[in-house]
């Protein structure tokens, strides 16, 4: 039987359980009633209540219809005064069961593999953790578990001194990419809602309109936003690595009951499918560091697939169960570069080819914080260490598949894909548009100069062609002269349409004026990304980037769009 659909916010509620609240313990010195958003040390505990501090005057400015539908919400819900009241961050008059607070997390930060506490105000590593994302709900819909947090929700014990709050940029940067990601296939945290104040403000370092710098140049008073990310947990690696430190460092008396409670908890979240409770808790251990090295050489893998740098793969930007998280500092490559970074804080090391190097320290960080809950010399141990000493190769396999599959191989040709990058480097190509135009298994090298940045000399046109005769030949004869079958495989992985920041750019910018036309238009375009769309929207969408853009402050690069 099909269950009823969901269209007030008081039955919407009926459907919450709290069980990281009920199953892990709360920080001590916490306040009992949630007002606690002071920058302070947080000794213990694996969260803080904490009260959201409502925006000033909220309007609605857009849902995901995809994911009310997978809730079982309906669409009305989202214009639900008392739905806009929450999700604005105002819990004062929230009904039973739903808490008037909701939770903030501590976790530790690695940056590429290295342990830091300077970011941390204290500099003890006590202070770091959500300074502006308070959950407020956890609860089942449609049988699967989901966790709902306001990003940009007001200060907690984490904010580090800030104010707490999100732009409307980066809410709107948000909300799309995430539902964009999910329409591409790849494994993400989801955007419920989004709303804006009609009134508050804060300022926020930005760029200069015409602005070329590399930093930025003036500072801006932008209109605040909340936007409601939805993923199964926001258990990060960075959360076990706090556990783990306070463990190794003996920092109070309950340190590995409160590690041990969280991987346990970890697994009855994320990986209750995959793990067999029944068995002894060591072996959970060791299926539990299995289970994540596959999600996690998968999401890159298909991260690169698509284009997608993260800009920041931080260890507390590493989701520990396996999915994207965290849409700040990201971008998609448009002209290719291996070393394509949109984060001016970011640097080489986590640049689009690099991302495979990062997911490998952070999984050694994974591994090193659950390693405490095995006994030294034991077989577990040794196991566990075999597989952070396999990551490499697990992520190579994972590339190589997908560079397979993109090519619309069945098996990886080394040679043929290192000329295909060299090639692709020196044309500077776009890197969505080739492989979508490549998709129709051309048989001339003029049918994808559209994806082409630059006029291809002679010589290089030359080159470009034997590549293409090469790989056709050996694309057809791999899949017994099946042509259209080649293709119709290839469009399911190599997507038409793309995050172009320069589209999107408009869209926040004319929602500041209260014109969300642009945002919907967006949504509905990224909803469907392998899809042949109208003329109008290929025209629209589907071209290369303008020349003015490409050192353009706020486009091609850009601070964190907090």
């Amino acid at each position: 039987m099909t269950a009823p659909i969901i269209d007030n916010f008081k039955e919407f509620t009926q459907h919450i359980d709290y069980s990281l609240m009920n199953n892990l313990s709360s920080d001590p010195d916490a306040t009992t009633d949630g007002h606690d958003h002071h920058s302070r040390q947080v000794f213990s505990g694996h969260y803080v209540p904490v009260t959201p501090t409502p925006i000033e005057n909220p309007e609605y400015v857009i849902h995901s219809k995809t994911f009310f539908k997978e809730l079982g919400l309906s669409d009305d819900l989202a214009f639900d005064d008392d739905f806009k009241k929450a999700f604005s961050a105002d819990l004062s008059s929230v009904p039973s069961p739903m808490h008037k607070f909701g939770w903030a997390t501590g976790y530790a930060l690695s940056i590429y593999g290295t342990e830091y506490t300077a970011q941390c105000p204290f500099r003890t590593g006590n202070g770091y953790g959500d300074g502006r994302a308070i959950s407020i709900i956890e609860g089942k819909f449609k049988d699967k578990r989901w966790e709902m947090q306001l990003k940009g929700g007001g200060s907690t014990p984490y904010c580090r001194g800030a104010d707490g709050r999100a732009v409307l940029r980066s809410s709107v940067r948000e909300f799309l990419a995430q539902e964009y990601m999910h329409a591409l296939g790849i494994p993400t945290s989801r955007s419920l809602c989004l709303f804006t104040s009609k009134s508050e403000t804060v300022m926020r370092p930005w760029y200069s309109e015409g602005s070329n710098s590399h930093d930025p140049d003036v500072m801006v008073d932008n209109l605040v936003a909340i936007t409601t990310r939805v993923a199964p947990s926001f258990l990060r690696v960075g959360q076990l690595e706090l556990f783990a430190r306070r463990t190794r460092d003996s920092a109070h008396p309950k340190a590995y009951e409160e590690l041990k409670s969280i991987v346990t908890h970890l697994i009855e979240r994320e990986y209750k499918k995959e793990i067999d409770r029944n068995l002894p808790f060591e072996k959970q251990i060791i299926e539990l560091a299995k289970a994540f090295r596959l999600r996690l050489t998968s999401l890159i893998a298909n991260w690169m697939r698509v284009g997608y740098c993260q800009g920041n793969f931080n260890s507390d930007n590493c989701a520990a169960g396996g999915f994207t998280l965290d849409y700040g500092p990201f971008g998609f490559c448009e002209a290719f570069d291996p070393a394509f970074q949109p984060w001016t804080g970011g640097g080489r090391h986590f640049s689009f080819f690099n991302q495979s190097k990062a997911a490998e320290l952070n999984y050694e960080k994974f591994c090193s914080a659950i390693a405490p809950l095995l006994k030294e010399g034991s077989s577990e141990f040794a196991e566990l260490d075999q597989m952070q000493k396999e990551f490499e190769v697990s992520m190579q396999d994972e590339l190589q598949k997908m560079w397979t599959a993109k090519l619309g191989l069945t098996s990886f040709h080394p040679e043929l894909f290192q000329s295909l990058i060299f090639l692709m480097i020196e044309t500077k190509v776009d890197y969505t548009i080739f492989f979508r135009e490549l998709s129709n298994l051309p048989e001339n090298i003029e049918s994808l100069s559209n994806s082409f940045y630059a006029e291809v000399s002679q010589d290089l046109n030359k080159k470009w062609q034997t590549w293409l005769t090469n790989w056709r030949a050996l694309a057809i004869s791999e899949n017994s002269d099946n042509t259209s079958e080649v293709s119709k495989r290839m469009k399911t992985v190599n997507p038409k349409y793309t995050w172009r920041e320069w589209l999107i750019v408009p869209a926040y910018q004319n929602a500041t004026r209260g014109d969300y036309s642009l945002i919907k238009e967006l949504q509905e375009v990224l909803n469907h990304p392998y899809d042949e769309q109208s003329k109008e929207v290929e025209e629209k969408f589907y071209r290369l980037k303008p020349n003015e853009y490409f050192r353009a402050g706020g486009v091609s690069h850009y601070s964190c769009s907090s």
